[in-house]
């Protein structure tokens, strides 16, 4: 599609080069499903996939949830998948944070499911640690900010799970990860490091996990910003579902642009 365009792909040449993608890398809030409803559309989009021989996974930058609860929501939608078909952030951080900071304490501002994440990562947890780690919290009190605010002014490094500013759900949006970090600093001055989407390490995590040449891959989402841009400036393909965050206006003023756009995986389904 053109730069600044609005209009839904339907270029020939651009066509050809989506019929040549073997994985779909697929976003989950706003792209499969919003909150607990499942779009009706995405059932049949997972059916073409395969129908034309090629294959789908799911990554989410939502840190809010692990794994084994993604997976049971998928099962509770009718969607069946095997676990290494579900990528997470949680795991990109993971994997850099054992290389990065073994055997270091950790000062967890998340959830419940999160946090277990660390623990069965062998990561040790406490309020005096060597560094602080953000996920999207919606158990997020004004002690855990505290915590983590003076660990970050004692000069600890901060580190945040995804950079979502809004989550979607149905009836509208809340406050997501790249919010909670933006308090932070506003706080103390430090700006987190970010993983999940858009992340350079997000996407080698896909490309490893998955086995596929950049060429043969496409991440499918929602948002610009975190979706679109994480394959920006590589062979992975963008494609961009206008069925969440972003509107026609924001990506008419977005510097970062998808490779396709399309109404949602229906209109997509369509094109393979």
């Amino acid at each position: 599609m053109e730069k600044n365009s609005t209009q839904y792909t339907t270029d020939a040449a651009a066509l050809a080069r989506l019929h040549k993608i073997k994985m779909f890398v697929l976003d989950m809030d706003g792209t499969i499903y919003l909150g607990d409803r499942l779009f009706p559309f995405t059932k049949g989009f997972l059916e073409r996939v395969r129908q034309k021989g090629g294959d789908f996974c799911f990554f989410t930058n939502n840190s809010s949830k692990n794994r084994e609860a993604y997976l049971q929501k998928l099962s509770s939608m009718g969607i069946h998948i095997p676990p290494e078909k579900m990528l997470i952030s949680n795991d990109v951080i993971l994997r850099w944070l054992q290389k990065h900071h073994p055997g270091e304490s950790c000062y967890v501002v998340g959830t419940p499911a999160l946090r277990e994440d660390f623990a069965q990562a062998g990561i040790p947890q406490q309020k005096e640690a060597e560094y602080v780690v953000l996920g999207f919290d919606t158990t997020l009190t004004y002690e855990k900010l505290c915590i983590a605010c003076d660990l970050v002014r004692a000069g600890k490094p901060i580190y945040g799970v995804n950079p979502d500013l809004n989550c979607p759900v149905e009836g509208g949006f809340i406050p997501d990860c790249g919010s909670m970090a933006a308090l932070i600093k506003a706080s103390t001055g430090v700006q987190c490091e970010f993983f999940g989407k858009p992340s350079p390490h997000t996407l080698d995590y896909m490309l490893s996990q998955t086995g596929c040449k950049p060429e043969e891959m496409a991440v499918v989402g929602d948002r610009l910003y975190t979706d679109i841009a994480v394959a920006a400036g590589t062979a992975v393909s963008s494609i961009l579902v206008m069925s969440g965050e972003t509107t026609p206006e924001m990506l008419s003023q977005s510097e970062v642009q998808p490779d396709f756009v399309f109404a949602d995986l229906g209109q997509l389904a369509q094109c393979l």
